[in-house]
């Protein structure tokens, strides 16, 4: 019974992990993690000695989503679906997840662990893009890299403030999807 009782104060920890960083950044006070999964401090800490593995554990989570909704736009038969459900989720992210994604694409140890995953996302978004290209429904000269700027862009967009940054995000990926759009 205690290995389930821990599993699941675990599991609430991460979950209240996820919606803390996502509303209040990756400062937010460990004591309001614990106090948002109904667990003491202690537990929390028990589970995650350090705020960097927290980190890294609500990262890997958003990582491993991330791994599925590419895997299921490379199995969308409608390359412009596929390719373009991949921005606007991107763009999604860059919305809800703001302090999970600086984390992830800024400089440090923690997204740095995800080399490998990003590899394998940048992959598919090869594929995505040569689909798309060869389907004949981007641009003529748009290629990867173009993709990438795009993306990058609405990147760049999740510092702004919240107030206006899902407006803002929302129209620079709706600005990049018809730029590419042939």
């Amino acid at each position: 019974m205690r290995r389930a009782d821990a599993r699941s104060n675990r599991d609430r920890v991460v979950a209240a992990a996820r919606e803390a960083f996502a509303a209040a950044g990756l400062e937010v006070p460990m004591r309001e993690v614990a106090r948002r999964a109904g667990v003491g401090v202690a537990t929390l800490y028990r589970h995650f000695p350090t705020r960097t593995e927290l980190v890294a554990t609500v990262l890997a989570e958003r990582v491993d989503d991330c791994g599925v909704q590419v895997r299921r736009a490379l199995d969308d038969l409608d390359p412009w679906r596929a390719l373009s459900g991949v921005v606007r989720e991107f763009a999604d992210r860059q919305i809800h997840d703001r302090a999970l994604n600086e984390a992830l694409l800024g400089p440090g140890e923690v997204g740095a662990a995800f080399q490998e995953e990003r590899r394998e996302h940048a992959r598919a978004l090869n594929v995505l893009v040569a689909r798309a290209r060869a389907a004949g429904v981007l641009r003529d000269g748009v290629d990867v890299d173009d993709v990438r700027a795009g993306l990058l862009a609405i990147a760049s967009l999740r510092r702004l403030p919240a107030t206006t940054s899902a407006r803002v995000i929302g129209r620079v990926a709706g600005l990049v999807l018809a730029g590419i759009r042939a």
